[in-house]
C-alpha cells in the first residue's frame, strides 16, 4: 500500500499505518528495493469473440511461460511427461484432481516431493513482483505457511528444513489438495502482472459472459472497448438499435448461451413474432453459421433463421430512426429500406436497380419504412427490458466502464482496438460534434465521454439518448475509431446477390499504419515518445497463412488480432496471439488450437506455442524504469516526511 502525505492530516492517518521509526524505515526498505526488481510481466490480448475455454487457457499457462519455466528449472531432473504433468497440475490443479483417465498419477502429485517442485516454480516467478503484490494475491488459509515458503529460507534451488517441515505438516494434515491448488493459482496471477485486453470479447463465440466473469476477478486488468463490446454496452445502456444488431448476430452465429444462460434474456417474444411473420418462409439467406462440432436440428436451423430475419428488419428499421434523427453522422448511404421497389423486387442505390434476393417484407411499408410495426415495438421494447433489468449485463457492463477505455497507454506502449480515422495524405480525419470539429486525439477522448454519457445519464434525458446514438454510431460509423470503415453493408449482404455491394471499404489508417512515420504521428499526437514508444493494436486479423507480419511500421505497430475466435482461424490460421512484454524482451506469442482440458492433461499440447521475439532489452528492464515507479517514488517522498515527523518528535511512536 502505498500513501501520499501532503498536508499534516493526511501525514497523521499515514502514522496510523506506520506509527514508528522501525516502521517506517522498514516500509522506505521495501520499496526502494521494489524499484530495483525486474519489471513485471505484461500480456496483450485482443479479440477474443467469446473464446472462453481458449482464452482461459492462455491466461492459466501464462502464454506458455509456465511451461517455460518447468523446463528451464528441471532441464534434466524431469522427464517430459513429468514437466507437463506439473503443468497441468499447475494450470488445472481442481480438474487434474477429478479427472478419471489416464495420464495422472494423483499419489505422485500430492507427494512432498512435487510440493517441492511446485514451491521452487513460485519461488521463480516470485523474483519478478514486490514482496507485497505477493503477499496481496496469497490465499488466506495458506498465507502464513506460503510466507515462510517462499520469502524465510530461499536457499538457492533448495528447500531448508523449516520448509521440508511444513510440506510435512501439509501432507500428513490430509490438506495436500487445497494447498496445490493455493499455489497453482498464486503460480497463475504471479506470471502476469498485467492483463491488458485490448477489445472484442463479445460476440461470435459463446463464452463472452464467462470471459467477464473472469475478468472481473483478474488481479491487474484494463481493457480497450472494442467495436462490439461498445455494441453490448450501448444494449445495456438501453438502445434499441444496439440491442436487435447484438440478438441478430448471436443468432447468426448460433451464440444463445451468452444470451439466454449469460444474461437472462427471454427470446421467446421474438420467436413467436419470427414464426407469425415468416412461418411459410425459407429464410435462406439468414441461415445461422453452426460451428462444426455443433448439432443443430433443422427444425431448429430454421427457427434461428425465421428469427434471425425477424430481428433483421427490426435492426434495419431502428439504425434508419437513428440516421434520420442524427443527420450530422452523414449515414443517408445506409437509408435503404425506402429504395426498395416492392413490386419490382428491386433496391436502388447509388442510381443503381439491384435485384433482391429475398422478397418478403410482410412489415416494412411503402410509406412509412422505418415505423415498427405493432408487434415489432412491442418485442423491442419486452427486449430492452430484459437487457436493462440482467443483473449479470449489467455488472459487466460497469466493470467495462470501470476499468476500460477507447485507449490506454502502459509503460509506452499506446493501446486501442481499432484505428485513429486518418486521411488519405496521412492527416487526421475531422468530425463535427455538437458543431464543434474533432480529430485525432481529441476526437477519441470525444466519443470515449460519448459511451460514458449514453450510459450514465439519467434515463429519459436527452444526453442519454444522445449517447445512446453515439454508441450505436461507434458501432458501424465511418468516423468511428472502433469501426474503422466506410459502411457496414448489412442490408446488402442479406438481400443482394452482387458481391461488389457487400464491400465495406476501410479507412486510409489501415493503409497508413505499415508506415513508421503514420505510427510515430499517432504516438506523437497521444503524447508518447515516438522514438521509443509502440502501438498495439487489435480489430482485423493478421492474415499469417497468407504470409501478413503482424509487425508493421518498421516494428512501431503490432498488430494482435490472431484468431481467438474460430470464425476468424481460416483466416490467421492460429488460434490467436499474445505480446508479452517482460523485463528482457518483447515477443509475440502464436497459439495453436486448444481441444479441451481434458486432452490438454491426458496428451499435452498437440503443438506448442511459436514466440516470435520483437525486441531485447538490454539492460533489463527494472520497475524504476516503468511507470509503476512514479507512484512508488511518490510514497517513498511520504514516508520520509513521516519519518522526519517521527525523528523531530512531532509524531507521538507507538
Amino acid at each position: 500500500m502505498i500513501l501520499k502525505a501532503n498536508d499534516e492530516t493526511e501525514l497523521s492517518l499515514l502514522a496510523g499505518v506506520y506509527p514508528s521509526i522501525a516502521a517506517v524505515t522498514s516500509a522506505i526498505k521495501e520499496l526502494e528495493d521494489e524499484l530495483n526488481l525486474p519489471k513485471g510481466t505484461e500480456h496483450f490480448v485482443s479479440d477474443l469473440h467469446g473464446e472462453y475455454e481458449s482464452f482461459c487457457h492462455v491466461i492459466k499457462n501464462g502464454s506458455g511461460s509456465i511451461s517455460q519455466a518447468i523446463d528451464e528449472t528441471f532441464t534434466q531432473q524431469l522427464s517430459a511427461a513429468e514437466k507437463h504433468q506439473l503443468t497441468a497440475l499447475i494450470c488445472y490443479p481442481e480438474e487434474v484432481f477429478s479427472h478419471k483417465g489416464d495420464g495422472v498419477n494423483l499419489e505422485a502429485l500430492c507427494s512432498v516431493q512435487s510440493l517441492v517442485r511446485l514451491v521452487i516454480i513460485c519461488r521463480f516467478f516470485t523474483k519478478f513482483n514486490a514482496r507485497s503484490t505477493v503477499k496481496e494475491l496469497m490465499p488466506a488459509n495458506f498465507s502464513r505457511p506460503l510466507a515462510t515458503l517462499l520469502f524465510d529460507f530461499q536457499t538457492g534451488s533448495e528447500l531448508s528444513s523449516p520448509c521440508l517441515n511444513i510440506l510435512d505438516n501439509l501432507v500428513a494434515s490430509g490438506s495436500v489438495k487445497e494447498f496445490i491448488v493455493a499455489i497453482a493459482e498464486l503460480i497463475q496471477k504471479l506470471a502476469i502482472s498485467k492483463l491488458h485486453v485490448i477489445g472484442d470479447i463479445y460476440d461470435r463465440g459463446p463464452g463472452a459472459h464467462q470471459i467477464m466473469d473472469m475478468l472481473m476477478k483478474y488481479h491487474s486488468v484494463d481493457v480497450q472497448w472494442g467495436n462490439h463490446d461498445i455494441l453490448w454496452m450501448g444494449a445495456a445502456a438501453g438502445s434499441e438499435a444496439c440491442i436487435a444488431t447484438a440478438i441478430r448476430i448471436a443468432l447468426r452465429y448460433t451464440d444463445l448461451d451468452t444470451l439466454q444462460s449469460g444474461y437472462g434474456i427471454n427470446l421467446l417474444p421474438l420467436a413467436a413474432l419470427a414464426v407469425e411473420l415468416y412461418g411459410d418462409d425459407p429464410c435462406e439467406q439468414f441461415q445461422p453459421k453452426v460451428p462444426a462440432e455443433q448439432i443443430l436440428p433443422n427444425h431448429d436451423r430454421r427457427l434461428l433463421a425465421q428469427m434471425q430475419k425477424a430481428i433483421a428488419i427490426i435492426q434495419l428499421k431502428l439504425e434508419g430512426q437513428i440516421v434520420q434523427r442524427r443527420p450530422q453522422y452523414q449515414m443517408n448511404d445506409r437509408l435503404l429500406l425506402d429504395k426498395i421497389d416492392l413490386a419490382a423486387g428491386t433496391v436502388s442505390i447509388d442510381q443503381v436497380s439491384y435485384p433482391l434476393i429475398d422478397q418478403h417484407f410482410p412489415t416494412i411499408s411503402a410509406d412509412s419504412p422505418y415505423t415498427l410495426s405493432e408487434d415489432e415495438q412491442s418485442v423491442i421494447e419486452q427486449l430492452k427490458l430484459a437487457f436493462t433489468a440482467s443483473k449479470s449485463l449489467q455488472q459487466h457492463v460497469r466493470f467495462l466502464y470501470s476499468h476500460g477505455a477507447m485507449y490506454h497507454v502502459s509503460n509506452g506502449h499506446l493501446l486501442y482496438h481499432g484505428c485513429v480515422a486518418m486521411n488519405d495524405d496521412g492527416s487526421f480525419k475531422a468530425f463535427k460534434v455538437a458543431g464543434k470539429e474533432f480529430a485525432g486525439k481529441a476526437f477519441v477522448d470525444r466519443v470515449d465521454a460519448l459511451a460514458r454519457q449514453g450510459y450514465f445519464s439519467p434515463v429519459g434525458s436527452e444526453e442519454k439518448a444522445y449517447g445512446e446514438d453515439a454508441m450505436w454510431y461507434l458501432w458501424c460509423g465511418e468516423q468511428s475509431p472502433l469501426f474503422g470503415k466506410q459502411r457496414m453493408a448489412t442490408f446488402e449482404r442479406y438481400f443482394i446477390a452482387d458481391t461488389a455491394t457487400h464491400a465495406e471499404g476501410r479507412n486510409a489508417y489501415y493503409v497508413l499504419r505499415n508506415e513508421a512515420q503514420s505510427a510515430r504521428k499517432i504516438l506523437q499526437e497521444f503524447g508518447i515518445a515516438p522514438d521509443t514508444g509502440r502501438i498495439v493494436n487489435g480489430h482485423v486479423p493478421v492474415k499469417v497463412k497468407k504470409g501478413e507480419s503482424p509487425i508493421k511500421a518498421d516494428g512501431k505497430l503490432l498488430v494482435i488480432d490472431g484468431g481467438f475466435a474460430k470464425a476468424y482461424r481460416g483466416e490467421t490460421g492460429i488460434a490467436g496471439y499474445t505480446l508479452v512484454a517482460n523485463a528482457d524482451s518483447l515477443s509475440l506469442v502464436a497459439h495453436p488450437p486448444f481441444e479441451s482440458v481434458k486432452a490438454y492433461i491426458e496428451q499435452g499440447p498437440q503443438m506448442e506455442p511459436d514466440v516470435e521475439c520483437v525486441e531485447t532489452m538490454s539492460p533489463a528492464l527494472q520497475v524504476k524504469d516503468c511507470e509503476e515507479a512514479l507512484q512508488i517514488n511518490e510514497g517513498i517522498v511520504s514516508l520520509k516526511s513521516l519519518l522526519s515527523a517521527h525523528q523531530m518528535g512531532q509524531l507521538k511512536q507507538q
